[in-house]
């Protein structure tokens, strides 16, 4: 079986991910999308909540599953029997962090990363700017999923109400 993974923070998901899983899940027959979980970093949404949005997300592909990991990804690409990590590229600057971490993980254990370029309509997108353009009131529908939008702004509504206790 081929199996691949497809990590990230997915916070939140968006179209883009959304794209690069639906695609990796033509090329392998089994596709891992795995959420790093990293307690010290100060994410938006909950690991488990970002799983959630991704089961959500991803339930039309039934050979994708959702996971979360933590430590190394080579790690659990050795424990879950994965052959490959796939990675979306928006721009040439992805390409060059992106080609240091598939060398830097292929030294560390025997994985292939496959690059997939981003669809052009998605070629700007990041969750980062998906959860700064909400911060600020502007239109996410065509960037994220509908159930994502409506957690996302409810989220950021909870956290102007706290801030203004």
């Amino acid at each position: 079986m081929r199996r691949a993974i497809c990590p990230g923070s997915f916070d939140p998901v968006t179209n883009g991910h959304i794209d690069i899983v639906a695609r990796a899940s033509f090329l392998f027959d089994e596709v891992i999308v795995a959420v790093g979980i990293n307690k010290s970093k100060n994410r938006l949404f909950t690991a488990e909540e970002r799983m959630e949005m991704l089961r959500e997300a991803c339930r039309e592909f039934s050979n994708v599953r959702i996971d979360g990991f933590s430590g190394l990804l080579t790690a659990y690409c050795e424990e879950n029997d994965v052959q490959a990590i796939v990675k979306g590229l928006r721009a040439v600057s992805d390409f060059d962090y992106e080609l240091q971490m598939a060398q830097m993980n292929s030294s560390l254990a025997d994985i292939e990363t496959v690059f997939v370029p981003t669809s052009p309509e998605y070629s700007f997108l990041a969750s980062s700017l998906v959860k700064e353009v909400a911060t600020f009131g502007g239109d996410v529908s065509g960037l994220v999923p509908g159930f994502v939008r409506e957690r996302l702004v409810t989220r950021l509504d909870e956290r102007r109400r706290a801030g203004d206790a």
